[in-house]
């Protein structure tokens, strides 16, 4: 059967590009509401639940669109299959920090994290790749530095969470750019990578009487749509808009996660994140301006 090709990536911003990307940032920015509702859940099984029902969601897109093939050749291919080992360790990690930092009343330092992502990217891309940055750039990442500087200081510790899911979310990035085959068929290997260990431990701890399917059965179900959903339509809307687009879209989740820590939650906001907090905003506006005039 012929198969079918991916969107190709275009220079100018679609109507579908947007729909779609805003979509998945809006699917991220509720998440938070979805696993705290799960919060009496470990971390570690709702991880499993993620990885096993988004295996069957990324399988059928796959299906439909016709790639099948692709995702074959990865399975046989040592060196991708290697690339896809690695990305799917760093988003289980990602995915994990995220669902106890939730758990853990900690929303806003996942918040934090979200925000400087695109920071810590660009510093990726000046000490790994090479890229050369701009006098601005360079200036926003000092200046989210410092923005996590004080929050060390008053906590007397580093904001870890955020430090984390920054690290693991950037170097994710990075590898997902290294890999030969579209995103879609990318995020069904990482899955089917980590599918039988997560199967197993399911296994394990149903078992032992420590599973929580019996009792949160259409909660766990969900996280495969949860979780697959928001990444296929970030991954489609990313193939039809511009990277600049996308650079500032990002901004919708994070920005939506702090509101929902804040306005829901009720987290303590604080002096030093009332510091923090807008520090890293001034960032990503002088990093994002700075991208705009380079762009033109």
């Amino acid at each position: 059967m012929a198969q079918a090709s991916d969107p190709p990536v275009q220079d100018g911003d679609s109507a579908a590009g947007l729909g779609f990307a805003v979509s998945a940032y809006f699917l991220w920015g509720f998440l938070p509401l979805y696993m705290k509702a799960l919060s009496h859940v470990p971390a570690v099984e709702i991880v499993a639940h993620r990885v096993i029902w988004s295996v069957p969601i990324a399988g059928l897109v796959l299906v439909v669109l016709g790639r099948t093939a692709d995702i074959r050749a990865a399975l046989a291919t040592p060196s991708m299959l290697a690339m896809g080992c690695v990305s799917a360790a760093l988003i289980s990690i990602n995915w994990g920090i995220y669902i106890w930092a939730i758990a853990e009343g900690q929303t806003l330092e996942a918040a934090l994290g979200y925000y400087i992502n695109p920071l810590f990217s660009v510093a990726i891309g000046a000490i790994i790749l090479r890229e050369r940055l701009t006098r601005a750039q360079w200036a926003a990442i000092a200046l989210a530095a410092a923005a996590v500087l004080v929050l060390t200081l008053d906590a007397g510790r580093l904001p870890w969470v955020a430090i984390g899911l920054t690290v693991s979310w950037g170097l994710y990035a990075l590898c997902k750019k290294s890999l030969p085959i579209g995103p879609n068929q990318g995020f069904l290997l990482e899955v089917l990578i980590l599918a039988p260990l997560a199967l197993g431990y399911w296994a394990f701890i149903a078992q032992s009487g420590d599973s929580h399917f019996d009792t949160d059965m259409w909660m766990l179900l969900g996280c495969g749509v949860v979780t697959a959903v928001p990444l296929l339509f970030y991954a489609n809307g990313a193939k039809r808009l511009k990277l600049t687009t996308i650079a500032i879209l990002q901004y919708i989740a994070p920005t939506m996660i702090f509101l929902v820590a804040v306005f829901v939650f009720g987290e303590p906001f604080g002096t030093a994140r009332a510091i923090a907090f807008p520090m890293i905003w001034a960032a990503l506006v002088m990093y994002t301006v700075s991208m705009l005039r380079a762009r033109r």
